[in-house]
């Protein structure tokens, strides 16, 4: 990165599961995907602009402390008519997990205390790009569903602003283990 640009992170559960079904509607769809951000659930967004070499150790210890387990993403949702994702079956290890993180690093709550309740969710893409290309991705994602996947860690990624961040300039910075 250009010195003085700006640095943001994420805290996320990368889900590999979901590439074979979405990696190529993602990579026209999603802004986290055009900067290389995995297909995630995240955790906490914004995280810290730089992590402090203590969060480190923070953040292994408290996600150490809980269990992993096996996720399925079962059927698509919408946030208005703004973003298409894959919704969770069961969304209540998502949310424990974001509250933990969130309990132990407040000043940074979720999404930049932008909404009342988080909503765990795997995003397709935004209707900032195309919201017919979203129904196209709807349609063909549909008969794909579900997929499984396991959550065993959390990954920590860092990059410029994602607002103007250029493709492929975000990277995993850390994995955490659970359980």
């Amino acid at each position: 990165m250009e010195s003085g640009q700006s640095v943001e992170s994420a805290l996320i559960v990368p889900c590999p599961a979901a590439d074979p079904a979405l990696g190529h509607h993602r990579a026209r769809l999603d802004r986290a995907a055009e900067v290389g951000v995995p297909a995630h659930v995240t955790v906490l967004y914004p995280f810290r602009p730089e992590p402090a070499v203590d969060d480190d150790e923070r953040l292994r210890a408290l996600l150490a402390a809980v269990p992993a387990w096996t996720t399925c993403f079962d059927r698509t949702a919408w946030f208005d008519d703004a973003v298409l994702y894959l919704a969770p079956a069961d969304p209540a290890p998502f949310v424990e997990l974001t509250a933990v993180v969130a309990a132990a690093f407040p000043e940074h709550p979720p999404y930049g205390g932008a909404f009342a309740t988080v909503v765990p969710h795997l995003t397709v893409g935004s209707s900032e790009r195309d919201v017919d290309a979203l129904r196209a991705a709807e349609r063909a994602v549909l008969p794909r569903l579900p997929i499984e996947q396991a959550v065993d860690h959390v990954e920590l990624w860092c990059g410029p602003a994602l607002a103007t961040a250029p493709a492929a300039s975000w990277r995993r910075r850390a994995s955490y283990r659970l359980g």
